[in-house]
């Protein structure tokens, strides 16, 4: 059983930076061929030869086993839970293995969106299948990629190009998740780690007072920390502070001066360069427009 449809985007769409082409789901039982038939001229293929794509698709394996193999990977396995990515210019093949089923979901898409993740290493052809394990929540925005495809309302372009940022977020962060939950003591730790500095933003902590407290040595919290997190935990506790600033700019009338030195950042200068390459502002710049919204 395959359920699909080919779309359309205009020039205007493009300009949104993702556009989708296709959405569906194939069901197969044992034995039976694959891939199914009524695929759009370009998309059909032989598991044998594979093919190329010139865009980019998220497939996700809901039953059954099979393989994956593509320019960058020889061949691996895939299972219930796998989500995995096709690149534009990317040879590949996959499907499943002999003597089982097979019941996946695809969107096909392109645009800067994506470009710019492939660019900065968050996705790549060297890592193309991703374990995030079986969730209905993934399940639901295919199901709902599929029905917005389907009534292709006015503006669906949009609406699909928001289920499809959603699905590699997720993707994204559950996979991450998985890995980083293996090892709960980390976790605990790190989740130590952050409460303690977020508690401690008005006094002189240190993160290697942080890590003295928690036990460990000061080099192996900050490469933890920054695994979980994505960012060092003395930025973590920077940018904490920071926002602590907008809020004290907001509500009291401390001088810039006063916060700078009562969020421990070593001078007012100091201070001001920092909150300028956050936000934009000068701190005082930023008080004058809480102050104009405020009238």
């Amino acid at each position: 059983m395959q359920k699909s449809k080919y779309l359309v985007a205009n020039e205007r769409d493009a300009l949104w930076g993702l556009t989708i082409s296709t959405v569906g789901y194939d069901e197969v039982e044992a034995g039976e061929p694959y891939p199914t038939r009524g695929h759009a001229d370009g998309y059909y293929f032989q598991m044998d030869g594979g093919r190329v794509l010139h865009e980019y698709q998220m497939l996700y394996l809901v039953e059954g086993e099979g393989f994956f193999r593509s320019s960058h990977v020889k061949e691996m396995k895939i299972k219930p839970g796998d989500l995995f990515i096709l690149f534009p210019g990317e040879w590949h093949s996959y499907g499943p293995l002999a003597h089982h089923p097979w019941k996946s979901y695809w969107i096909g898409f392109k645009g800067r969106n994506m470009d710019d993740r492939v660019q900065g290493g968050f996705l790549s052809p060297e890592h193309p299948v991703h374990h995030t394990g079986f969730s209905m929540s993934i399940i639901n925005l295919y199901e709902e990629a599929l029905q917005a495809a389907m009534e292709e309302a006015a503006y669906s372009q949009q609406l699909l190009a928001g289920i499809v940022n959603h699905l590699i977020g997720m993707m994204y962060s559950q996979e991450r998740n998985i890995i980083l939950n293996r090892n709960q003591f980390h976790v605990d730790l790190i989740n130590q780690g952050r409460q303690r500095i977020r508690e401690a933003l008005e006094s002189d902590l240190t993160i290697q007072q942080v890590a003295g407290e928690l036990g460990v040595s000061y080099s192996n919290f900050r490469k933890l920390f920054k695994e979980f997190t994505g960012i060092s935990p003395a930025l973590y506790q920077q940018d904490l502070r920071l926002q602590r600033a907008k809020e004290l700019l907001s509500t009291t009338g401390l001088s810039i001066k006063e916060i700078a030195y009562r969020l421990n950042f070593d001078s007012p200068d100091y201070f001001s360069s920092k909150f300028r390459n956050k936000t934009g502002m000068k701190p005082s710049q930023f008080r004058q427009s809480t102050q104009k919204r405020a009238e």
